[in-house]
Formats: structure tokens, C-alpha cells, sequence
């Protein structure tokens, strides 16, 4: 029914969701900790620091979401299907990485970006 496969698209868009989510904490957190140090001991006191975050766990838990929805979309879709709706991650990191780290943006990003788009659209009529 079209309700149904309407809603198991859900399981796609909390898969985005959550991924994209990560991400972008994740490089929050990590632009706020300074740069990573030379030394080993220096790198593994970073990263340990990082991983007792509560932003930071908190991604990690959204990464796991993730994987949880993920199986859900599979058990729901085939992954030639499935797997393409994954590139809305580059998509919307891009936008938000502009739009709150001030990132670059080019006219080869923008470029990729509509192909990513074109891409999703085509492979998602097929």
C-alpha cells in the first residue's frame, strides 16, 4: 500500500537525519578543542577528551541510530534503491558546514551538489 511505503521512507530520512547529526557535532566539538597536538600521548588525551564529550557521545549514539534505521530500511527496501538516498549526507553537511562553520562553497561544490540531487532523483525513478 502507498501509505506504507510512504512511511517506511521514514526509516531513509531518520537514517540522513541521524547521520548528518553526527557529523556536524562531531566537527563542532572538535573545531572547539583546539588543534590536535604532535606527541602521542597528546593525541590520545585529544581523543579521549573528545570521547567523553556529552556532545560527543551523543553522536556517537545518533551514529548508532543510524545503523538501527539502516537495517530497518533494508528489511524495507532493495539497497540499489536505499543506498543512493544516502548521498543527501553530502548534500546536507555541505549546506550546514557553509552555513555554520562558514566553510567554502564553490561552483564545483554547487555543481556536485546538483549532480548528487540529480543522481538521487533518477536512481530513486528507476
Amino acid at each position: 500500500n502507498k501509505m506504507t511505503r510512504l512511511l517506511d521512507h521514514t526509516y531513509i530520512i531518520a537514517t540522513v537525519a541521524f547521520t548528518v547529526y553526527s557529523q556536524m557535532i562531531i566537527r563542532w566539538q572538535v573545531s572547539k578543542s583546539g588543534e590536535l597536538p604532535e606527541l602521542f600521548i597528546g593525541k590520545l588525551y585529544f581523543v579521549t577528551n573528545l570521547l567523553l564529550n556529552p556532545w560527543v557521545i551523543s553522536a556517537i549514539f545518533a551514529t548508532f541510530l543510524a545503523g538501527v534505521s539502516w537495517m530497518l530500511v533494508l528489511s524495507r527496501f532493495e539497497i540499489s534503491y536505499a543506498y543512493p538516498w544516502v548521498g543527501l549526507n553530502f548534500v546536507l553537511i555541505l549546506i550546514l558546514a557553509v552555513a555554520f562553520f562558514g566553510e567554502s562553497y564553490s561552483f564545483m561544490k554547487a555543481l556536485g551538489t546538483l549532480l548528487i540531487l540529480f543522481g538521487i532523483v533518477i536512481i530513486s525513478k528507476g
